[in-house]
């Protein structure tokens, strides 16, 4: 399919626009969080002392602190100060499903995905850490210009109706993020979070939904068509499909839980109606959660 200068102008111009507006209200939203946010002490290899822990399998016999465990009949590690900046990997969903919100006051599911992306993005950079997409396009780098590259590439969209997750160019032992509604195929998710699980990679899945797609409130005759165009259903008599669709939906956000337990990532849950400063005051302490949960 071909297009006009003109027409290729206009969208790039569009495009363009956007992105003043995005940043500003990514700025906002993460100073609402946390305004003047610093970075967050993790252990990790630096040089001063932070906490003891008891220790795990996998950690070697120079981590047991010896005289610490003295003291009682189980060992303790010491760990430090965390004071290299790690990097996290973001990939939030650009697929043509994201494009949709069932009601004008509403925003789309891509809007809040990016607004969350860039918003959570500005907080770790502000406080030293390293931030990038998944893939090669865009490593994770520190840095104000960084935050102008991310909302770049975040105002992307991809033509297909839903967007499978790159999982190229994961930093072994980094964080990840994924932000979608994961209304597609889950083998390339599944394959996404055990290629990272096999990198030490750990993180979060943001299962991101509209209003309408949990409570399904259609009756009568409905046509259902995808964003992109290229699924489409009518049906006389919507209301029979709810407990159908329903079933779906909840075997659906199991399967995303089974999964992330499997390879120690984390599942939340939010809904386009909610609050954003709450999703990404989640999304900000979930980073720092050890183990899996829901929000």
């Amino acid at each position: 399919m071909s297009h006009s200068p003109l027409s290729l102008r206009a969208g790039a111009e569009g495009e363009a626009a956007r992105l003043p507006a995005l940043l500003a209200r990514a700025e906002q939203l993460a100073g609402a969080v946390l305004p003047g946010a610093h970075g967050r002490r993790r252990a990790g290899s630096g040089d001063d002392f932070w906490q003891y822990r008891p220790a795990q399998i996998g950690d070697s016999r120079r981590m047991v602190d010896h005289r610490r465990s003295a003291r009682g009949d189980q060992e303790f590690v010491r760990e430090r100060e965390w004071q290299i900046a790690q990097s996290v990997m973001l990939w939030v969903d650009q697929g043509a499903s994201m494009r949709f919100a069932s009601d004008k006051g509403l925003p789309d599911k891509a809007d809040r995905a990016r607004l969350l992306g860039l918003a959570l993005s500005i907080l770790l950079l502000r406080g030293g850490e390293r931030v990038g997409l998944t893939g090669t396009a865009l490593p994770p780098r520190r840095g104000n210009p960084q935050i102008l590259r991310l909302a770049e590439m975040l105002c992307e969209e991809d033509t297909r109706d839903y967007s499978p997750p790159e999982h190229r160019g994961m930093i072994p032992h980094a964080r990840a993020i994924f932000i979608s509604d994961f209304m597609g195929d889950l083998a390339p998710v599944q394959t996404a979070l055990t290629k990272a699980a096999d990198r030490g990679v750990r993180g979060i899945l943001y299962h991101l939904l509209d209003p309408s797609e949990e409570a399904f409130p259609f009756t009568g005759r409905t046509i259902f068509e995808s964003v992109g165009g290229t699924l489409r259903h009518e049906t006389l008599k919507a209301n029979d499909l709810r407990d159908r669709y329903l079933e779906r939906l909840a075997a659906r956000k199991d399967e995303l839980q089974h999964l992330c337990a499997r390879t120690g990532w984390r599942y939340g849950l939010h809904h386009t109606d909610a609050s954003a400063q709450s999703a990404l005051l989640w999304l900000y302490g979930a980073l720092d959660a050890r183990q899996g949960g829901r929000a």
